[in-house]
């Protein structure tokens, strides 16, 4: 990792999966292609042209290719099959072609030392971002990982971000989230967030195949929508999927 942290007081610290810490474009490329043979479409769709569709989440990510390889009433009618198609092969396959890019370890490893809370925050499902983190020695890390289904809104919505600062007690403009795409920028700087001055936008990272990253200060002053935020847990590790429009329950640490 490189990049300094901006000025002023940082508490905690988000960072983005996909992208940021882990090349996965070879999962991606492995499992859309997988995808598209079972459909009986010719597995040949270029990595590059993958990655394009990545950052919104597997059904956006499903819906792109469709929209791109089959003809508009298929790409409707066949949806529902194809995101089953994807989410198989993507099990299948999970960290079977990814990398973990240089001084990602060593990064995460210096903000711990800074005594700096650290969360994952990825458009990943839950299945697909458990496994990989422990898979690659990652998980460690972290104190919390919210998934892309563990809330009704995802990034770009700053939601999962806002609820972050509230599970660690710290204010919004105490947290810094780090990613790889203009999903983690808006996702910091989002109009629906009432701010008192601009969020920060530091360049970060230089990504293969990704333009260059944001180190991205979340705003001052920001009024999640929706849902009551008077318990904020002390120490937390995981959280499950949640059902539509119910708040997920967030698994404390063990303390033992």
């Amino acid at each position: 990792m490189t990049g300094t942290l901006p000025s002023g007081p940082v508490r905690a610290v988000i960072i983005d999966l996909d992208g940021t810490m882990v090349d996965t474009a070879g999962d991606f490329h492995a499992a859309i292609n997988a995808m598209l043979e079972a459909l009986g479409a010719a597995p040949d769709m270029p990595i590059d042209e993958v990655v394009s569709y990545v950052g919104k989440g597997s059904e956006n990510l499903v819906r792109r290719v469709l929209d791109a390889r089959l003809p508009p009433a298929q790409a409707n009618s066949r949806f529902a099959e194809a995101l089953d198609a994807y989410q198989r092969a993507y099990i299948a396959i999970n960290g079977q072609h990814v990398n973990v890019y240089d001084g990602v370890r060593e990064g995460l490893a210096a903000l711990r030392d800074m005594g700096l809370a650290l969360a994952c925050v990825t458009n990943k499902p839950h299945d697909f971002t458990q496994p990989l983190l422990a898979q690659l020695g990652l998980d460690t890390y972290f104190d919390l990982v919210y998934p892309g289904d563990a809330f009704p809104y995802r990034k770009p919505d700053p939601y999962p971000m806002l609820r972050v600062a509230e599970a660690f007690g710290v204010k919004p403009a105490e947290v810094v989230a780090i990613g790889d795409s203009e999903n983690d920028a808006r996702a910091a700087r989002a109009r629906h967030v009432r701010l008192r001055g601009d969020a920060l936008l530091l360049h970060a990272y230089a990504r293969r195949r990704v333009r260059p990253a944001g180190l991205c200060r979340a705003p001052p002053r920001a009024r999640v929508r929706g849902a009551d935020h008077a318990r904020r847990p002390a120490r937390v590790r995981r959280i499950r999927p949640t059902t539509a429009g119910v708040s997920p329950a967030v698994s404390r640490a063990n303390s033992t």
